[in-house]
């Protein structure tokens, strides 16, 4: 059976870094990248399963991100879990109305995370 493929878009080297190792240990197949035009663009040429975004991305921030992927009818359906230190209740709101599908807030525990992937797509 095929891994489940998950897109991690984070500016941010170390957490990248640290999101895509646990990732991977956990049996997934990951892809990060650290800005939002080469997350849309991964979109494309990746198709991932899930993506795990930041909000706070260099040119197009995730809140667009997630805006486009959820307004394309190819990736419409895929899980986006914004994963981000923004936690204010305007900026829950907001990914809420970009279409995101869950919001983990930073910092995070590596467990929540997952079970939270798990849950998406399962």
């Amino acid at each position: 059976m095929a891994k489940q493929k998950i897109l991690v878009v984070e500016d941010e080297e170390s957490l990248l870094k640290l999101e895509s190792i646990l990732l991977t240990s956990k049996g997934y197949d990951v892809r990060g990248v650290i800005n939002g035009q080469h997350a849309l663009d991964a979109m494309q040429e990746y198709s991932p399963d899930l993506v795990l975004l930041d909000i706070m991305l260099p040119e197009i921030d995730g809140f667009e991100v997630c805006r486009r992927i959820k307004s394309n009818p190819a990736t419409k359906d895929i899980p986006v879990i914004m994963l981000t230190a923004k936690k204010s209740r305007e900026d829950m709101a907001r990914g809420e109305e970009v279409g995101a599908d869950w919001y983990i807030t930073k910092p995070f525990k590596s467990a929540m995370v997952i079970e939270t992937i798990q849950r998406f797509l399962n």
